[in-house]
């Protein structure tokens, strides 16, 4: 790509994954550029201003130029999440209402896996001792049944300072219908102790369930002081370097937020950056010619889903983070461990294992030569041909097949009494046959007919087993966008600001009347567009979308659905039933239908880049560059295999499988039978073997 084709103003999009961080830059014409830097863990900073660094040499300027050119700067961490896992939070204490200071530790009683009764739950985030009771009760309706005891909000904060506590959640018993009580001890808890981080349930999760919103805002507490620090430190080092716009932050809803909205409910973040896919779905959508996609990314540790059925992304309202509950507003994404780093193992037993645990950036998969020793699914990929040795990632890193050969010689073949190759073709196959399953999670699990769906195989690893993954579920056909590698990052080039507010509304269906409904729905909607506002988008750029949390009496999860049609009951009911159908097989006609929640999500949009269409009729099948010998699956086993620059590829050309694509950011694999034509926006969409009578 020309420096010269890159004009201003620019939008970046800044990805922190565990192996590298991807930055891309979009110009005001639309072209764009990708790049990688290898992720720091040991400070997230160091990789952020590497890939922007480096993307500033690859236009030809430095990096204060390119930052102060720049309209929209969106990033994605996966700093609150990783705080999360590795038990490297804040010491926090939780207030509660006299007598309920077990709610946390007692949870809800469900397991992951029934009839697991042994495994324990992961220890809460605030042991008993640092769990005190307060003075205090809020009835049911909302009414003060006892007031708040000062003496005893005062006398807790005493023993909290005294357990060296750095962060407080307030957590008071029906404060989500009046929120008074908790407002109040934040306000003599800051008399008292003014530099404390505080934060209230009524403000993180206003939510019936004493669980899900004591367990929230312990969360929102226990990542808060270790993450707005970083957020804030980003922010100011960018300005100091010419950012003029306020930074965004990626949340786990799919929009974005500046960094002083993000600071005070950080939990927010912990889905931040894979959440970011949500617009690179939407935009690539409209190359697929589908409404009804089904994503992987995989990247360097681990591999997220998502789906989108009939244009719209799933969506859930509770998180569960390693044991841990979470009731924010997210997008529905299913993350296993399984990416190009996920290390391969033989057990105890003598099977072959593939993961969780994964190489990270450093020491990283063997055939980095950062050192390295375990075999990891890069390694193998190496070994069976479907990588080249020699400069990854934009020649940011070299591949060595030797160490890769010695890693999986050492670990898997010799242990299990194979071959290198056949030992390699097996955590290939293991790896695959999980992500599989995880798109089933979130498609047939869900009622859903994945053979009407495309697979979109995103990150950069995912496009080597697209193809393979799509022939096992039956899809229509696998699509894999030029710029897969950077998938998230390309994402947040194409968000929008969003805010989400929740409210409890525990009615019968029946008994109320749509007008009640849409006053309290136009309360919300003017809470969050003043928000938006003082954001600075006009009223005609703010976007509102409404929903309600339904259930028939005594169910024990709700169902969302979305309310454009109206808020007539007989149009909820069907809306419901129509759902319940869908995920249970089953509905009650003219059953009875509680309204437990409401939900507005105000969007403030930002212009989304649009693809360049142009006629993508198949004109010529070219030649390839060479070919050298892959492994492709089972059927076929290694076959010397066409290799094709994707960079010489233009709409209108198709290859046959088998064959290799080599593209900037990543490697896509067509198995044998299958068609891959280039789109009419320059991506890749693989077709199954019956679809091309020429195969």
């Amino acid at each position: 790509m020309s420096v010269d084709e890159m004009q201003p103003p620019f939008r970046i999009g800044i990805d922190i994954g565990g192996t590298f961080t991807d930055i891309v830059v979009v110009g005001a014409a639309g072209r764009l550029l990708a790049h990688k830097a290898p992720s720091t863990p040991e400070d997230r900073t160091i990789g952020v201003l590497d890939a922007i660094a480096g993307a500033a040499r690859a236009l030809g300027r430095d990096t204060e130029t390119l930052l102060r050119d720049t309209d929209l700067l969106v990033h994605g961490s996966t700093v609150a999440t990783n705080t999360l896992l590795e038990g490297k939070g804040a010491r926090v204490g939780l207030l509660t209402t006299e007598g309920f200071r077990d709610t946390l530790e007692i949870r809800r009683g469900l397991r992951r896996e029934v009839w697991d009764h042994r495994t324990p739950f992961p220890p809460p985030l605030v042991p008993r001792r640092l769990r005190l009771g307060i003075g205090e009760r809020i009835g049911a309706a909302g009414e003060v049944l006892k007031p708040l005891d000062r003496e005893s909000v005062v006398r807790a904060v005493e023993m909290l300072r005294a357990g060296g506590v750095e962060a407080i959640a307030i957590c008071f018993l029906n404060s989500f219908r009046n929120p008074a009580h908790e407002q109040a001890c934040r306000a003599v808890i800051q008399e008292i102790w003014p530099e404390i981080w505080i934060s209230c349930s009524s403000d993180i999760a206003p939510i019936m369930g004493e669980y899900e919103r004591s367990a929230s805002v312990v969360a929102n507490a226990y990542v808060g002081p270790r993450v707005a620090p970083y957020l804030r430190a980003l922010e100011a080092r960018l300005s100091g370097l010419g950012l003029r716009r306020p930074l965004l932050i990626v949340q786990s809803n799919g929009g974005a937020l500046n960094v002083a909205e993000v600071a005070h409910q950080p939990v927010q973040m912990v889905l931040s950056g894979p959440a970011a896919g949500v617009g690179a779905i939407r935009y690539f959508g409209r190359d697929t010619g589908s409404s009804d996609l089904v994503s992987i990314e995989v990247g360097g540790t681990s591999c997220d889903v998502t789906l989108m059925r009939d244009g719209v992304v799933q969506m859930t309202d509770q998180l569960d983070v390693e044991g841990h509950c979470i009731a924010i507003p997210s997008v529905e994404i299913h993350t296993i461990g399984a990416g190009g780093g996920t290390v391969g193992h033989v057990d105890a037993g003598g099977m072959l294992q593939a993961g969780p645990h994964g190489a990270g950036a450093r020491p990283g998969p063997a055939a980095y030569g950062l050192g390295g020793t375990q075999p990891t699914v890069t390694d193998a990929q190496l070994v069976l041909g479907r990588l080249a040795p020699g400069p990854y990632a934009g020649g940011a890193l070299s591949l060595d097949r030797d160490k890769a050969v010695r890693a999986i010689e050492q670990h898997l073949a010799g242990p299990l009494g194979l071959t290198v190759e056949q030992a390699a073709a097996g955590l290939i196959r293991l790896v695959e046959q999980n992500i599989q399953h995880a798109v089933e999670r979130v498609s047939i699990e869900r009622g859903y007919d994945i053979r009407d769906f495309t697979l979109i195989a995103a990150g950069g690893a995912g496009p080597l087993h697209g193809a393979a993954v799509g022939r096992a579920l039956g899809c229509a056909a696998v699509y894999v966008p030029r710029l897969a590698g950077v998938f998230c990052a390309f994402g947040m080039c194409n968000t929008d600001v969003r805010l989400d507010r929740v409210r409890s509304w525990y009615h019968r269906l029946d008994d109320e009347q749509p007008d009640l409904l849409e006053a309290a729905f136009r309360e919300m909607e003017e809470q969050a567009s003043a928000a938006l506002a003082r954001q600075g988008f006009a009223r005609e750029a703010i976007r509102l979308e409404r929903g309600l949390a339904l259930r028939y009496p005594g169910q024990q999860w709700p169902v969302s659905i979305p309310s454009e049609e109206g808020l007539a009951v007989d149009v909820l009911r069907r809306g419901f039933e129509a759902a319940h159908q869908r995920l249970y097989g089953h509905f009650q006609p003219n059953g009875e239908i509680e309204a437990l929640g409401l939900k507005v999500a105000a969007r403030g949009h930002l212009p989304m880049a649009a693809p360049t269409l142009v006629d993508a009729e198949i004109q010529s099948w070219p030649e390839p560059l060479g070919r050298r010998p892959v492994w492709i699956n089972d059927a076929l086993g290694t076959v010397s295999t066409p290799i094709h620059d994707g960079r010489r590829l233009a709409p209108g050309d198709a290859v046959l499988g088998p064959a290799i694509i080599d593209e900037a950011t990543t490697t896509l694999l067509v198995e044998g039978g299958q068609r891959l034509r280039v789109t009419a926006a320059g991506n890749y969409l693989i077709e199954p073997a019956q679809k091309d009578g020429a195969a």
